[in-house]
């Protein structure tokens, strides 16, 4: 088909004036993303220099260099220097890979520029079609609400919100909380910081947070003691009004017992919350793992992310809601100019704007839609499984290893390990776990993390990469023993 291009009175100053100079712009800088990915494994993580950094800063900006130039800047000074989370052997936090269905629906979502807050067009359909598939996939009911977020840290928040309004009544939101019985929240020693922003986020502030101890060889919230705090605060006369329970917590990779958790809720008349960052596509995954998550169908809500485990580009989460009427009561506004109609543009209700806090919002539906549809859950569980599988031999490595020791069981995708202590007199073991981390995250791969286990000071290594295979397992185990065994004894 030939294209009819517009005339040049009618070109815009932010257009190109030559659009196929452009095109094969976009065809370079398309090609150089394209190479990146295809070479992930060689293409760790290195540090920005810094003459890219000086040479990228904005200065005044007064004058643009120009579309060119600023192509050429994105290709050859920003790309090569990610996070390094696309590398097969970054075993370092929870972070997403993405994938190359994402990638094109990032190009086509960017072309769009669609504002996801409500009227009527594609990007509301996808979305919907999207949170439709999570609703079934987590057993939530057809009249279960849900909105795209930027990550589960604000999809906690919108949860969260909702419960509170739950317990304290629709009048809480012009009349607001003070007055109103205490609250208590509860949540497992070690929570994610996602719980206690969210918290102090809603007015509640973070002495509303019961911390319960864990099971110290499961890493689980004891259910004993949750109940036990609850009959602690009813005899005090504060209201409890949501467990905030751990579907795969980022030291250790373990999981709260949910089913329990939502029976004890049920009995309490409690708000059952699910931080299911990466955790809850366990769903997807093959048994034992998938049982990790028994019990979530129950919950009142669930907060996700797209950009972990299931390998979406970033950003993109999830918060789904049972009771959509009540998340629309949380958050729907009553402004004239945003009333929906019945047809054209300004059809399309309800829109999104009323599900959360956001108003304008990008298309992140699209590449997570893009995602789900080009691999199927089928393909993406089988990923999600191999990761845990991968996890449970660096585990048996490591216990095998005379260098290494494991410092808790594996429990899905995370493996925490430490160097064993080269010394007879003093615990040195922090020192070296520091010294290792520390030596590879400078080389670039393996990349792990340090985290805390029972007051300990230990190396943790989380899988959640669908390029990592069994080899970079054993390449890795390798490599932290070659450098164990170079240090000193004492």
């Amino acid at each position: 088909m030939k294209r009819v291009r517009n005339p040049a009175s009618q070109h815009s100053e932010l257009d190109p004036q030559d659009w196929s100079e452009f095109r094969e712009l976009a065809h370079e800088v398309l090609d150089a993303c394209i190479d990146h990915l295809e070479d992930a494994r060689n293409r760790p993580w290195k540090p920005f220099p810094r003459e890219d950094r000086e040479a990228m800063q904005l200065g005044t900006a007064a004058e643009g260099t120009g579309v060119a130039a600023v192509a050429k800047d994105l290709v050859e000074r920003v790309l090569p220097y990610s996070s390094g989370g696309t590398h097969p052997s970054f075993f370092g936090w929870v972070q997403g890979t993405g994938n190359v269905a994402g990638l094109l629906a990032e190009i086509v979502a960017a072309t769009m520029n669609s504002n996801c807050g409500g009227r009527n067009h594609a990007a509301l359909y996808i979305e919907r079609d999207v949170i439709a598939w999570c609703r079934e996939r987590f057993g939530f009911p057809e009249s279960a609400g849900g909105v795209l977020v930027v990550g589960t840290s604000q999809a906690t928040v919108l949860a969260l919100a909702v419960a509170r309004q739950a317990a304290l009544g629709k009048d809480s939101r012009q009349t607001g909380i003070l007055g109103s019985a205490p609250l208590a929240c509860y949540a497992a020693e070690g929570v994610h910081q996602a719980v206690t922003k969210a918290i102090e986020l809603i007015g509640l502030g973070t002495d509303t947070i019961r911390l319960i101890p864990r099971d110290p060889l499961t890493g689980a919230m004891r259910v004993d003691a949750v109940r036990e705090q609850i009959a602690r605060d009813r005899a005090a006369g504060v209201r409890p009004f949501c467990i905030a329970a751990t579907a795969g917590s980022v030291d250790t990779g373990s999981f709260d017992p949910l089913g329990d958790l939502a029976d004890l809720c049920a009995a309490e008349d409690i708000w059952l919350h699910v931080d299911g960052a990466f955790g809850a596509w366990l769903k997807l995954a093959d048994a034992p793992w998938k049982q990790l998550v028994d019990g979530m169908e129950r919950a009142d809500s669930i907060a996700l992310d797209f950009h972990k485990w299931m390998f979406v580009q970033y950003d993109c989460g999830l918060v789904l809601v049972r009771d959509g009427e009540a998340q629309r009561a949380t958050f729907s506004s009553s402004a004239p100019y945003l009333k929906p109609v019945d047809e054209g543009l300004g059809g399309g209700g309800p829109w999104f704007g009323d599900y959360g806090i956001d108003l304008s919002r990008g298309f992140r539906a699209l590449k997570a839609w893009a995602t789900i549809r080009a691999y199927g859950s089928d393909t993406l569980g089988r990923v999600i499984t191999d990761n845990c599988r991968f996890a449970q031999r660096m585990g048996e490595l490591i216990q095998r290893s005379e260098q290494l020791e494991l410092i808790f069981p594996v429990i899905s995708n995370v493996c925490c390990f430490s160097v064993r202590s080269r010394s007879q007199v003093v615990d040195d073991t922090e020192l070296l776990n520091r010294a290792l981390v520390s030596h590879f995250q400078r080389l670039g791969e393996p990349i792990f993390s340090l985290t805390n286990i029972g007051g300990r000071t230990v190396a943790r290594a989380a899988i959640v990469n669908h390029r990592t295979t069994s080899d970079d397992i054993e390449t890795a185990v390798a490599k932290l023993e070659a450098f164990c065994r170079q240090l000193p004894q004492r």
